[in-house]
């Protein structure tokens, strides 16, 4: 693999990492997406809440947890109850609901100020690619494999890459935190 190849690859690996946190993190409206990293003990293991159930929102305020096995409904509420996430859910039948208080104001400033510190981290791990990549064509250059030139064309394209996806981390940020702040 090229050192462009892997360079690109490793900026887009932190890129979805940054999405998959930006996902969990929560909005004013409520997301199915809150209860992906909620672990529910069932039948003596631990397993993921989207390999147990379904998550749907309803009434713009309230999640409903449809479990895949009516059975494991008490052991979805209590594995909600544990991760924390400040929702009291009820077993309401085959279904748990989880009613969603709207947040504080001061709230919807941490969760966007955590969203940018991994925005942040984010882009210091795309930098930190752009050094290793940068170090190889020089490498490269040293050990006479490439010319001056491709060093400083390569080069170039490895900035360019870091710029587009810290661009990228920004513009999803921005979009975050207007989904955050939002009352």
């Amino acid at each position: 693999m090229s050192i462009m190849d892997e360079c690109k690859q490793n900026m887009e690996k932190a890129l979805e990492h940054y999405k998959e946190e930006l996902k969990s993190m929560r909005t004013n409206r409520p997301s199915p997406n809150m209860l992906d990293n909620v672990v529910v003990e069932v039948y003596g293991s631990e397993m993921r809440m989207r390999d147990v159930a379904t998550v749907a929102v309803t009434d713009g305020n309230q999640l409903v947890v449809s479990p895949f096995d009516p059975s494991t409904a008490n052991s979805i509420a209590k594995g909600i109850e544990r991760a924390n996430l400040n929702v009291m859910p009820a077993v309401d039948g085959n279904v748990i609901r989880i009613p969603i208080p709207p947040m504080s104001e001061e709230r919807r400033k941490e969760i966007a100020k955590d969203a940018r510190e991994k925005g942040e981290k984010a882009k210091v791990t795309i930098r930190d690619v752009r050094r290793k990549s940068n170090d190889q064509v020089k490498k490269q250059k040293t050990d006479g494999d490439i010319s001056e030139d491709e060093q400083k064309k390569n080069e170039k394209l490895i900035q360019e890459l870091t710029d587009k996806y810290c661009k990228q981390i920004d513009e999803l940020f921005s979009a975050k935190e207007k989904d955050i702040l939002e009352v």
